[in-house]
């Protein structure tokens, strides 16, 4: 559906949340690579409640979380510390974080703030041992240029990366360690944008300048980019998790889509003088009831919804209706989800239930009910949900936060947080920013551009280059005189060949990678074995250059044996040189590196299979 978004009053804007590539942790000495759960050695649980702020307050978020009874249990690994599990007090803003930051804000154009003062923001729904998350304002107003105009940074905040979420189960969350407290850089839009495409752009822009310090983590779950969109006669909501650049134009768009269809659905209800009754025990409405998910629960509850009928089931965003907004917050409270009289008969339910029911709640031709099947406790609370957001849809749209779905939609997650949920950090002291040493980072844009006209690069190979996760690599070696097109190749080709076959480049290791193109600076190694050493290397990252060389079979071979392997494949292939030539140079040239399988430089080759060729057909 398109739309006239200046007419609507789409408004916009950004938190793009980016792990920084530190040494150590934020608050802790702690090394801050990921690790796989099986490498845990312990775990410990916990049970988060929520606190007060300083004015006595209450933050509406982290009331609604503490409501869902749950344990969390935290995988510990042999690195983690007394700080990562709540046990000690944290330590001193990290200075190689901080001087990240300061780089990121010159990129944004941001004013630093004189102090960076660590506040404690409260979060209960376990991805944080301590039950808040700790955060520092580091810089406020700065701006991007976009093909629609500039969109403003409110602010940029360093804070401390959340655990990562193993599993979710019934009554409870298993986390890993490895995450938290991994440093991390939130920028803030404000809410100029305009339009998805503006969205998206201004997304890619910031990344961009995120890329071009060099000092940033790289690959699935690095980045994740929050989006807030309201319209005119809508609400704010904010859609968490968007892992995806390529989804944030469909997510705007289908958010507007769902502002709309609720707002409609708002003016049919008040329209109908639409009511939300108190919920209902039904139970004994499905005594003997062939519906697998109803039978098998303790007890079911149901709700009439006066004026509903035929809203419930239409269709809010793809494959998502009123109903479903329901079921999520039923979810939330532990029920499976909901049943509703606009997809009934059905699942199991028969239309006698479906009519005695209606009678077990006073239901009219002009209702709705819906029903909740779970244990008796969640029962009732995922029904009181259910009402409670069948009550806000009467209104129009409910501000709140949603989690991003792969498809371009999005689910709610829990209301908007407030103020009531940040104070101090009383652990932490104050930092005054030294912006004595910070230099502005070159803009990846324009080291694609050095890379072409000072490098001799094409621009599709500067590009991956610059872009690309090797980038300091790629820099590294070209400071050690390593031949510009060798080694970017090798970082942007080589490498995604390799893995594509199966090797694990992930153990290769900047001075791995160094260490094997300089042995082709240096002549001891044929450009043609990058590949095979390199796959040695990565099966067995104990190794040297050299030995790896040696045991992929590839020690390098001197001139006058390449000589002499050039005069034994002409020899055997005397008739054809006679007959055809230089013409018969490439079929040639092929068999001679089959020959040196590698242990050659093809240049070098070359070279002499011309000069020999030469001396047979002068």
């Amino acid at each position: 559906m398109t739309h006239d978004y200046e007419t609507l009053g789409l408004v916009a804007g950004l938190e793009i949340h980016q792990q920084l590539d530190t040494e150590t942790k934020l608050f802790c000495s702690c090394p801050t690579e990921r690790r796989e759960p099986e490498e845990s050695v312990r775990s410990f649980t916990r049970y988060l409640h929520p606190t007060k702020s300083e004015l006595g307050e209450l933050d509406e978020a982290a009331l609604e979380e503490s409501r869902v009874d749950r344990e969390f249990e935290y995988l510990a690994f042999d690195s983690t510390c007394l700080v990562e599990e709540d046990d000690e007090p944290p330590g001193r803003l990290d200075d190689e974080a901080l001087k990240t930051t300061l780089e990121i804000a010159a990129l944004l154009d941001c004013t630093v703030a004189d102090e960076a003062h660590v506040m404690r923001k409260i979060v209960v729904d376990g991805s944080n041992t301590s039950g808040f998350q700790r955060s520092s304002l580091v810089a406020t107003d700065g701006e991007i240029e976009t093909d629609d105009g500039p969109v403003g940074i409110a602010d940029m905040l360093l804070e401390e990366e959340s655990a990562a979420r193993i599993e979710e189960r019934d009554g409870g969350v298993t986390y890993g360690l490895d995450r938290l407290g991994i440093p991390l850089v939130e920028i803030g839009t404000e809410p100029d944008i305009r339009t998805p495409e503006q969205a998206r752009e201004a997304a890619e822009r910031i990344g961009m300048l995120l890329r071009s310090t060099g000092k940033v983590k790289r690959g699935l779950g690095t980045i994740r980019q929050d989006v807030n969109v309201s319209i005119e006669e809508g609400a704010r909501v904010e859609m968490k998790g968007v892992q995806s650049l390529e989804d944030i134009d469909d997510l705007v768009k289908n958010e507007v889509d769902r502002q709309l269809e609720l707002l409609d659905i708002a003016e049919t209800l008040q329209q109908r003088n639409a009511a939300v009754a108190e919920p209902r025990e039904v139970t004994d409405v499905f005594e003997d009831t062939e519906s697998g998910v109803i039978a098998g629960a303790e007890s079911v509850f149901a709700v009439r919804l006066e004026g509903f009928d035929g809203l419930v089931g239409r269709e809010i965003q793809p494959d998502r209706r009123l109903g479903t907004e329901l079921s999520d917050h039923a979810k939330r409270h532990g029920a499976g989800g909901i049943f509703h009289t606009d997809e009934l008969p059905a699942y199991g339910v028969t239309e006698r239930e479906v009519q005695t029911l209606r009678a077990a709640v006073d239901a009219d031709a002009g209702d709705a009910v819906a029903l909740v099947a779970a244990d008796a406790g969640v029962a009732e609370s995922a029904i009181e949900a259910v009402a409670d957001r069948a009550r806000t849809a009467i209104e129009g749209v409910p501000e709140e936060t949603r989690g991003a779905n792969e498809d371009g939609t999005s689910e709610y997650l829990r209301p908007l947080p407030g103020a009531a949920r940040m104070y101090p950090e009383t652990d932490v002291p104050p930092v005054e920013p030294d912006l004595s040493e910070i230099e502005t980072p070159e803009l990846l844009t324009e080291r694609v551009e050095r890379y072409e006209a000072e490098l001799g690069l094409d621009s599709g190979l500067a590009e991956q280059v610059a872009y690309g996760r090797h980038m300091t690599t790629f820099e590294a070696a070209v400071e050690r005189g390593i031949d510009p097109t060798t080694a970017a190749s090798t970082l942007e080709s080589t490498l995604t060949e390799l893995r594509r076959d199966g090797v694990s480049v992930e153990n290769l290791t900047e001075a791995a990678l160094l260490s094997v193109l300089e042995s082709v600076e240096g002549g001891d190694l044929a450009k043609e074995g990058i590949g095979p050493v390199l796959t040695e290397l990565a099966a067995d990252p104990t190794l040297s250059a050299e030995e790896a060389i040696e045991a992929a079979g590839l020690a390098g071979v001197d001139r006058e044996t390449v000589r002499e392997t050039v005069i034994e494949v002409i020899e055997r292939n005397g008739a054809q040189v006679e007959k055809e030539g230089m013409g018969a140079f490439s079929a040639l040239m092929g068999e001679c590196m089959g020959a040196l399988r590698g242990k050659a430089d093809g240049e070098v080759v070359s070279e002499l299979l011309r000069e020999e060729i030469g001396k047979r057909t002068a």
